[in-house]
């Protein structure tokens, strides 16, 4: 298998995503993922299952670099082959969330269970273990899923190419620990990559703390900055 060299163009958001939002900047955690996952050297294309001297073997997560517990984000998945097999899926999940299923287990991972929240290509949306009717299903090369985390309101939506799908799940905002983009896929060669990603927040406080911390390299140097201890508290928990 040739693996593409990153040439997509983040397409333009939403009209609902333009106003007001900045852009963001995380990828495919390196350190976040199934065995079966391969990142592009820039960690935004993500690769399923791509040994050419095996099929598919398991059910394989990634998850981002970023989790949320603060204001509105959203980012966009593209499918760069058309989805196929038993599950291909994005959404979001906790820390605890499974990232890999071996021995020939193919599952939607994404809600799998109350660590997760996904979309199938299918059209069924996950939680819990239990999935609903959500949307018609989507085969095509290119389709763009976008993901609406409103953590003000709690609420979870999908974006498919532009248009609101509507909203897919609801409490969020009571989980309280972050929640990370996630992505998994059961069949071989399956290719995802990310475009546009934007979060809004509706306070001054927090848009100032995560303009610093868009600027640090790791969340270790918050220490070593010349602000007061609780300011620098208050970016640790941000």
């Amino acid at each position: 298998m040739t693996l593409r060299r990153e040439t997509m163009q983040c397409p333009c958001l939403p009209q609902p995503f333009t106003g007001g939002f900045l852009e963001d900047c995380w990828e495919w955690d390196i350190n976040a993922k199934s065995p079966a996952v391969l990142l592009s050297p820039c960690r935004r294309a993500v690769y399923f299952h791509v040994d050419s001297l095996l099929q598919s073997e398991a059910t394989a997560g990634v998850r981002g670099t970023k989790g949320f517990t603060h204001g509105v984000h959203y980012w966009e998945v593209k499918f760069l082959e058309p989805p196929y097999g038993t599950s291909v899926m994005v959404g979001a999940g906790t820390k605890q969330a499974r990232l890999h299923l071996g021995n020939y287990t193919f599952v939607n991972l994404l809600g799998m269970d109350s660590e997760s929240w996904g979309l199938s290509y299918k059209g069924t949306i996950w939680h819990g273990g239990r999935s609903k009717r959500y949307t018609e299903p989507f085969y095509d090369k290119a389709t763009i899923i976008g993901v609406d985390l409103n953590l003000y309101d709690g609420t979870m939506a999908f974006y498919k190419n532009g248009h609101n799908l509507g909203v897919a799940f609801t409490g969020l905002n009571k989980i309280g620990v972050p929640l990370y983009p996630m992505a998994s896929s059961t069949a071989a060669e399956t290719e995802l990559q990310l475009g546009a990603r934007s979060c809004r927040f509706t306070s001054l406080q927090e848009q100032c703390l995560h303009t610093v911390l868009q600027h640090l390299v790791d969340k270790a140097h918050i220490d070593t900055l010349p602000l007061p201890e609780f300011i620098r508290g208050q970016l640790k928990e941000f």
